[in-house]
């Protein structure tokens, strides 16, 4: 039987990536020597993947950006406002796309969330116009260098059924329609992958999801086309993020050679089901390795599995896998030394994840099977009967909910009488909480964390940087000024780090989007807040100015969404508990004197699953616990969210139901298209659509963040109407933020002017 995963993280054990990146954009990396680190990566992966024993290495899961992106790029569709031919797609169009160019004044593509993760894609643009050919050969060449290197390549591509319900159609274009020329050209890429490897895995993860009406049957036409190409290799149809259910008909009819399944998570449909009736020609990839999680793999439960289907369908026809890319995992364990003894050895990072499949292989073979078997069982015995993990005071706290905890005392519109004393212009303005985080900020809070600079002085430098951030709000003529985080690292691991239940990586990065990444935390035990946490910084803030400082918090569905979750207890119970610590945190500020509290929730939409059968459940919990969280306030407490880079128009009830006082969002490089929902929706509330894009450097002119504002003001009453970025400044420069903010509050400051000319 063969071994595999289905990616491995680009990033480097050491972000290696980031920094590449961001020296090339500097102007500090030559592109020769930006390729030439992204060579290194992708054959030290290769290698990590050989020396773990596996099968196959995996080549096309390498990106310096995204592989939707790249798979763009390959395809050729390249948005005409970027000015590139198929034959003259480089660096610099290529990081255009992801990035926007300053110079030019172009906005980047839109970009949103991988199904339910926290990785960010950019949006595909097709166009009627529109040709597609093959236009980077990129996965093609990585193949052949695998091979050279004397490895057993298998390439991988995002699906064309995948690729298309993830694009946006031109206006009312639909997408499906070039369907066709699309296909043709992954039937090139694959003729030709398909003389160099054993399998072409093509990712079709939104099999496992809610299929537009056009994908069945284009689907199926689809799949004829591409197996016609693939020659003597076989095609890898890959599912992933939760079970086929209503369309594993689609996917044994595939015709492809092999079908991969996902068997971590989902409701996770009996496997009997899908082996009864896979097709004799066809080979199952099993994936029981978690590739989203950090947990290790409970050896004896996969194995009983894994026997069931050898016995079955043979070893021939199996193979063993991660359930999905383990790009979603840290790299390697193996550099985390500081870690509890006990909790590091629950673990396992992609290194390691590696490692375990090829062990369940060894062990289904009957090598080493009962060493492995007794020592995983040990490793999970002690997690189970260990006290770090369970707390009763907690868990008879989240049972004892009661009704007036998810309400607050008055309506909506109460509320608003009842914060007049906010006594705020039309279109008031605010951001979203972050300033940036620059070098001086990130080299002082290593300088404390290592010991090197005392806790006092520590504290004089964040305060500096506190007035110095309220002093700058207060020249642009902001409204509703912000403290600017100085003193966070993460917006989830500064929380985690002040509550009980978490513990924290050195080195346990993930990629978010292009060279930002993130350090999840770790859920291990039951969560309980320890002291305040934002207090004194909100106080400090607040003194020194007569503007409303808002408090500033991350929601409990986001700290669950963007840390590394136990899996010994449900989901929703590790929300509440959650919720209950932060719903300290909102009535401490409150009693400091904060009477606007921030409680972001930009993850409230990742959460939700593929399947809309499964949407009611979660969201009922999900806004449950946002209304533990923030319902504790006095009226005259005004509650803002935040929400960004997701899809949020079928969620848009449940967003309601939040019943917080302002919703900020993320609608900037949409041009303000995910407010068509308020066209058929009366949002009851107060609404800030992000009016320019903070993930690009460029800075929007006040015409366009004005011509933005009219046209959120078509969706929204302009009574209701906030004027925010897109998202937290803190990955932005100085001199950029200035300028945008600057242009932001004149646009607000001229509509206030002529408000009423539309």
């Amino acid at each position: 039987m063969k071994t595999h995963v289905l990616g491995f993280p680009r990033i480097g054990a050491r972000r290696e990536l980031k920094k590449a990146l961001e020296d090339y954009w500097a102007g500090s990396l030559s592109p020769q020597d930006l390729i030439s680190v992204s060579n290194s990566l992708k054959e030290r992966h290769w290698k990590i993947q050989k020396d773990s024993g596996l099968s196959y290495v995996a080549t096309g899961d390498f990106s310096l950006y995204d592989h939707v992106l790249d798979t763009s790029v390959m395809l050729g569709a390249v948005p005409e406002r970027y000015g590139a031919k198929a034959s003259g797609i480089g660096p610099d169009t290529y990081f255009q796309m992801a990035r926007g160019d300053v110079g030019g004044n172009i906005a980047a593509m839109e970009m949103t969330k991988w199904f339910n993760t926290n990785y960010h894609y950019l949006v595909p643009e097709i166009s009627p116009a529109q040709r597609f050919s093959l236009s980077s050969p990129a996965i093609v060449k990585d193949t052949r260098r695998a091979i050279e290197l004397g490895y057993l390549p298998k390439p991988v591509l995002v699906g064309p059924i995948t690729y298309l319900s993830l694009a946006k159609g031109e206006g009312s274009f639909n997408v499906w329609e070039r369907i066709e020329d699309i296909t043709d050209v992954y039937a090139e890429v694959i003729a030709e992958l398909s003389t160099l490897c054993d399998w072409i895995q093509i990712d079709e993860p939104v099999l496992c999801g809610d299929l537009a009406p056009e994908a069945p049957w284009r689907f199926l036409e689809t799949y004829v086309k591409l197996n016609q190409a693939v020659g003597k290799a076989g095609l890898l149809l890959t599912t992933y993020f939760d079970s086929l259910d209503e369309h594993l008909d689609l996917a044994l009819s595939s015709g492809c050679a092999g079908l991969h399944i996902d068997l971590t998570c989902g409701r996770n449909d009996p496997y009997d089901r899908i082996v009864e009736r896979l097709p004799e020609d066809m080979s199952l990839s099993v994936g029981l390795v978690d590739g989203r999680n950090i947990w290790k793999t409970d050896m004896t439960k996969a194995l009983s599995v894994l026997r069931d289907i050898e016995k079955r369908i043979g070893p021939d026809r199996l193979l063993i896998a991660s359930s999905c890319s383990p790009m979603h995992s840290p790299v390697d364990l193996n550099l985390e030394t500081k870690l509890k003894p006990e909790i590091r050895s629950w673990m396992a990072f992609a290194v390691q994840k590696c490692e375990e499949v090829c062990l369940l292989g060894d062990a289904l073979s009957g090598k080493n099977r009962d060493e492995t078997l007794r020592a995983n069982a040990e490793v999970l015995e002690s997690r189970l009967s260990s006290p770090l993990a369970k707390n009763e005071a907690i868990r008879e706290r989240c049972a004892g909910i009661s009704e007036d905890m998810l309400h607050r005392k008055s309506p909506y519109r109460e509320r608003k009488k009842a914060q007049s004393w906010l006594d705020l212009p039309i279109f008031p303005t605010t951001t979203i909480g972050s300033f940036p985080q620059t070098p001086e900020i990130r080299k002082n809070r290593l300088l404390f964390k290592r010991g090197e600079l005392s806790r006092d002085g520590y504290k004089f430098f964040i305060e500096k940087e506190i007035h110095k951030v309220v002093k700058i709000q207060e020249e642009l003529g902001l409204d509703v000024l912000v403290h600017g985080e100085p003193e966070r690292n993460d917006m989830v691991e500064y929380f985690g780090e002040r509550m009980g239940g978490f513990c924290f990586t050195d080195n346990g990065w993930v990629q978010s989007y292009g060279s930002r990444c993130v350090k999840p935390p770790v859920i291990y035990g039951d969560v309980f807040r320890r002291a305040p946490m934002t207090v004194r910084e909100f106080s400090f803030a607040q003194s020194l100015t007569s503007k409303p400082m808002k408090g500033m918090l991350t929601g409990p569905v986001t700290v669950l969404c963007w840390s590394f979750v136990r899996d010994d207890l449900d989901r929703s119970e590790v929300c509440r508990q959650i919720a209950f610590a932060l719903r300290d945190e909102v009535l401490d500020l409150e009693r400091s004197g904060a009477k606007i509290i921030q409680i972001d929730e930009p993850a409230l939409r990742e959460g939700l699953p593929l399947k809309g059968r499964d949407a009611e459940a979660y969201l009922r919990w999900a806004v449950e616990a946002f209304r533990i969280t923030s319902s504790g306030v006095d009226d005259e407490t005004q509650i803002h969210t935040h929400m960004c880079y997701s899809e949020f128009n079928a969620i848009i009830q449940s967003i309601a139901e939040m019943d917080a006082d302002v919703i900020s969002i993320e609608s900037s490089r949409s041009r303000m298209e995910l407010l068509d929902v308020f066209r058929v929706f009366e949002y009851p509330n107060e609404i800030g659509p992000g009016v320019y894009d903070i993930h690009s450097p460029r800075v929007p002119t006040e015409a366009e963040i004005m011509k933005l504002i009219q046209r959120a003001a078509e969706y929204i009453p302009k009574e209701r109407l906030w004027i925010n970025p897109d998202c937290g400044l803190k990955t932005r420069g100085w001199e950029e933020t200035l300028k945008s903010l600057k242009n932001m509050v004149a646009a607000a400051k001229a509509m206030r002017i002529g408000h009423q000319d539309f």
